[in-house]
């Protein structure tokens, strides 16, 4: 979720308890691969999306992240003590504005909404490879539940996803849930999902694109995508 190197796509058989669909199969929430490059173009500044070496505050022990989209607004609380590492990026990356219109790229009904590739491809380019390694799994990828995606072990980077049913098979995966949303689930379940999974498995954007040119591929090919207008963190 790369032409440049092939990820293996980890296969869940899904059945029609979870899913509503019996014999259906989808793919894992999954991340593209890092790609490695000769040098970095990132600028050094501090406190700057295009250096993440610079996004490294500790996040505090409960926060509280607003995202506002067309669909309405819903509230992500996050415990970091169920997954430290992943509530501090999460943390960085709203404060810093990270997901300001970025799309809701892979949606799939019963299953997850993924999002967490930047609309601006520059800022894409400098987190490819801003890796986080793994946290222990502590709490449960039921509902509501917010994770993130990974191209495998410890190469969580920036892509996250909102658990729409009981993906508790997911847990021993490597997916480590940091948060919930506990206002405007509703408005997470009425997200567009009608492209469904991306290629081969669905019509949906390719993550490879998306990262290389950003929202202007989405509005050309994927116009009907909802899209994060900010996300904030609540005082």
């Amino acid at each position: 979720m790369i032409k440049a190197i092939p990820v293996a796509l980890v296969m869940l058989a899904v059945n029609a308890t979870l899913w509503g669909q019996a014999t259906k199969q989808t793919t894992a929430p999954r991340a593209a691969a890092p790609t490695a490059h000769k040098s970095s173009t990132a600028p050094k500044s501090s406190g700057s999306l295009l250096n993440p070496a610079s996004l490294k505050e500790q996040a505090p022990a409960v926060f509280k992240a607003k995202f506002t989209t067309a669909q309405g607004d819903f509230v992500v609380e996050v415990t970091r003590a169920w997954a430290p590492l992943g509530a501090d990026r999460f943390y960085n990356l709203v404060k810093y504005h990270f997901f300001d219109a970025a799309s809701f790229f892979r949606v799939i009904p019963g299953f997850m909404a993924q999002f967490g590739i930047s609309a601006r491809p520059e800022v894409n380019r400098a987190w490819e490879r801003a890796t986080i390694k793994d946290d222990p799994g502590t709490q449960s990828n039921t509902r509501g539940m917010i994770t993130f995606a990974t191209a495998g072990p410890n190469t969580r980077t920036t892509q996250i996803f909102i658990n729409y049913g009981d993906n508790s098979n997911l847990n021993s995966m490597g997916f480590s849930p940091f948060g919930k949303v506990t206002e405007g689930m509703e408005v997470v379940d009425k997200l567009y999902g009608g492209y469904g999974d991306g290629a081969p498995e669905g019509n949906g954007p390719n993550q490879d694109r998306l990262q290389k040119e950003g929202r202007t591929y989405l509005e050309k090919d994927f116009p009907k995508l909802d899209a994060i207008k900010t996300a904030v963190i609540v005082p």
